[in-house]
């Protein structure tokens, strides 16, 4: 079928009561219709800002981590699989002992389980590095100041 078989559609012409019966009837059907569209079903920022994901993990997780072992050099930083490795870092005021740092982020979902940080510790004896432990308390502090931060930028995003 072409175009031209078509007969174009005109509607009836109405009197010039019946149009503004016709307009304030519509406008009111369209006005009706509105409240439904309101706020009420739509999703809280709250749980979205939550789970913002451009890239594999939670963006805030990694954002913070990244941050917080940014005095080390990095080994590998892998967003989508969630892990950042940091070569051996020596503090210079004991260059005696030196950290090696894996931070791994486990979930989409910004919570304290969703972060896992592991260390290694090596001391100089005699010029030879040996392993040396790591306190619990070492780890648990990186993982509290990686949430923290993770919560302050969760914040910053929602306040903007």
């Amino acid at each position: 079928m072409t175009r031209a078989t078509f007969a174009p559609f005109r509607p009836a012409r109405i009197g010039s009561i019946g149009a503004r019966a016709c307009g304030i009837v519509l406008l009111g059907g369209a006005l009706a219709v509105l409240p439904a569209c309101g706020g009420g079903d739509r999703p809280k920022t709250d749980l979205q800002a939550a789970q913002i994901n451009t890239i594999g993990v939670n963006s805030y997780l990694w954002r913070a981590a990244l941050e917080t072992v940014s005095f080390a050099p990095l080994v590998q930083a892998d967003s989508n699989g969630g892990v950042i490795v940091t070569d051996w870092y020596a503090n210079p005021a004991n260059p005696t002992e030196r950290v090696k740092l894996t931070v791994t982020i486990l979930d989409q979902d910004l919570r304290a389980d969703a972060l896992r940080v592991t260390a290694s510790r090596q001391v100089s004896a005699n010029g030879a590095w040996t392993e040396a432990p790591v306190q619990a308390a070492t780890v648990q502090k990186l993982e509290d100041i990686i949430l923290t931060k993770a919560r302050d930028l969760r914040r910053q995003s929602l306040k903007s």
